[in-house]
């Protein structure tokens, strides 16, 4: 249902770039070329619409629904998802060891010396001479 409604609404989609990209702009008579007014722009709203502009009208209004309609069938339950299927795992997690601890179930490691540092000097450094 879902590939069919999906084919049927690429279909709706390629046809209605086609019919905008036929359509005539309002003014692209050739009074409207040159700046002139037009009978049609002058006297108020253009007449009956054309059978382009009813084609438009219609593509359209099918366009929508076949989005709603993709959009409601693709989120029910049955569905499947990448994202979902990524997002399980098969181990529990593990509870957070504090630093210097060992992990839950291993035996301590062995105790190494601290490293020697320097040896501190004796006598504070003199003030700055101003």
């Amino acid at each position: 249902m879902i590939t069919l409604l999906t084919v049927f609404h690429v279909i709706v989609c390629i046809f209605l770039v086609l019919v905008v990209l036929l359509q005539q702009g309002k003014s692209a008579d050739w009074s409207g070329a040159f700046g002139g007014g037009g009978t049609q722009n002058t006297f108020g709203a253009r007449g009956s619409g054309t059978v382009l502009g009813k084609a438009t009208t219609a593509a359209a209004v099918i366009f929508m629904i076949t989005s709603l309609a993709l959009a409601v069938l693709i989120s029910q339950s049955g569905g499947t998802s990448v994202i979902r299927e990524g997002a399980r795992t098969n181990q529990p997690a593990q509870p957070a060891q504090p630093a210097g601890q060992p992990p839950a179930g291993q035996a301590p490691a062995p105790a190494t010396p601290a490293p020697q540092s320097a040896p501190a000097p004796t006598q504070p450094p003199s003030p700055p001479s101003k």
